[in-house]
């Protein structure tokens, strides 16, 4: 089946006391966006991928495209105000059916194992939600005051969210509400299940210098 990866990258430099958006730091002397885009390109030869980026820096990331890629592979998206905005508008650019990925730009050292598992659960399922398990005890705020969370029933979500484009699509046509943190919760609310599957300790977001140095690391073992 025909396959399309949404890359998401609408983040700023907030956290990294950067001007620069994380997605375009510098790791080991490439853009961070670009090892997200490796990645999905090397995963599936037949793989196109629509890359959302803030309308301010439109012209740096079609340079990453020029400078390292087939531009006849990547196309190109505007993002909008929330993330379910900006997902939406790379939707719009979809008129096939097919699978798609929904991934996080920073989310760079994401496998390409992982992005055939997500695709071979969604074949399968109709969905694939990457998720890990949580590390540290959990307590959850409660009128009351607040309680403790069993730790094995609490998973913590990565991407690439991964769907059926006659899940996906239809789902993005509700109306925005403030809870839709992810692709996961606007199926959900749209009225289907989704089906997790094992993500990787390694797929982290890059949201702080020391993630930087992380990922840094990582890469220089491969």
């Amino acid at each position: 089946m025909k396959k399309n990866a949404i890359i998401v990258a609408g983040g700023t430099g907030s956290r990294m006391n950067s001007s620069i958006p994380k997605q375009f730091l510098l790791l080991q002397g490439k853009p961070v966006l670009y090892y997200t885009i490796k990645s999905f390109l090397l995963s599936y030869h037949d793989l196109k991928i629509i890359l959302v980026l803030p309308e301010d820096h439109v012209a740096q990331g079609q340079s990453i495209i020029d400078a390292f890629f087939d531009y006849s592979r990547i196309q190109i998206a505007v993002g909008g105000r929330t993330r379910f905005h900006s997902v939406q508008n790379g939707l719009k650019l979809i008129q096939e059916e097919c699978i798609i990925f929904v991934h996080d730009a920073v989310r760079c050292l994401v496998s390409i194992d992982l992005i055939k598992r997500c695709y071979d659960t969604a074949i399968e399922r109709g969905s694939a939600i990457p998720v890990i398990d949580s590390k540290d005890s959990l307590r959850l705020i409660t009128e009351e005051g607040n309680e403790a969370l069993e730790r094995v029933a609490v998973k913590q979500v990565q991407t690439p969210q991964t769907f059926h484009s006659k899940i996906l699509i239809p789902a993005y046509q509700i109306n925005y509400i403030d809870k839709f943190m992810d692709e996961a919760a606007v199926v959900e609310a749209f009225g289907l299940k989704v089906h997790l599957v094992e993500g990787e300790e390694n797929n982290f977001k890059i949201t702080s210098p020391v993630d930087l140095i992380m990922a840094a690391y990582l890469l220089s073992k491969n």
